[in-house]
């Protein structure tokens, strides 16, 4: 009311009522959290990292156990399917290596001859198999319009089979205990 008193000329000369004063409780600002970056770089270790590309490789595994027991069971139109999920798995698991471990630990290990030697020789040696499997998918990839192509199919997929189990093995062994917060 006292508004409309103001506005419409019934001014009073008391004040309005003092109003109590308000205490906001403001929370102090949170500390600014600190990341391990790999020297040089703005790359954050990431604790989660290897979990993450461990979990892949079951995955990765679990798709290649199943294309193995479809073209067993000859059903060539799923092993065609499972053949283009796979793809996508392992793509987006070699990016993730590449951007997210070995520029990492490029940086980390730059002090270290031999372990960066290493990592090194583990990326190149992945260079290598990514293209087999690369070709190997492109070979493939109308193998559910392709019967004829079953019997090099089966014999292929046990080489590439074995490469990706002892890559994963030498991987999760090897590599990724390099995988750590810098000093």
């Amino acid at each position: 009311m006292f508004l409309f008193d103001l506005l419409f000329g019934n001014k009073k000369t008391a004040a309005p009522p003092a109003r109590e004063p308000v205490i906001v409780h403001v929370p102090p600002p949170a500390p600014e959290k600190k990341t391990a970056n790999a020297p040089g770089t703005h790359i954050n270790h990431d604790a989660k990292l290897i979990a993450s590309l461990k979990d892949d490789h079951q995955k990765l595994l679990k798709t290649f156990q199943d294309i193995g027991a479809a073209s067993f069971a000859g059903e060539m139109a799923k092993v065609q399917g499972l053949l283009g999920q796979f793809q996508t798995m392992i793509m987006d698991h070699l990016l993730k290596e590449n951007v997210r471990l070995y520029v990492y630990l490029e940086h980390l290990l730059a002090n270290d001859a031999v372990s960066h030697q290493m990592m090194h020789g583990f990326r190149h040696e992945m260079d290598g198999i990514g293209r087999v499997v690369v070709g190997f998918l492109d070979k493939y990839k109308a193998i559910g319009e392709h019967p004829e192509l079953g019997e090099a199919f089966v014999t292929d997929l046990r080489g590439i089979g074995e490469a990706l189990v002892a890559r994963i093995k030498r991987e999760e062994d090897i590599l990724y205990p390099m995988y750590s917060p810098p000093a």
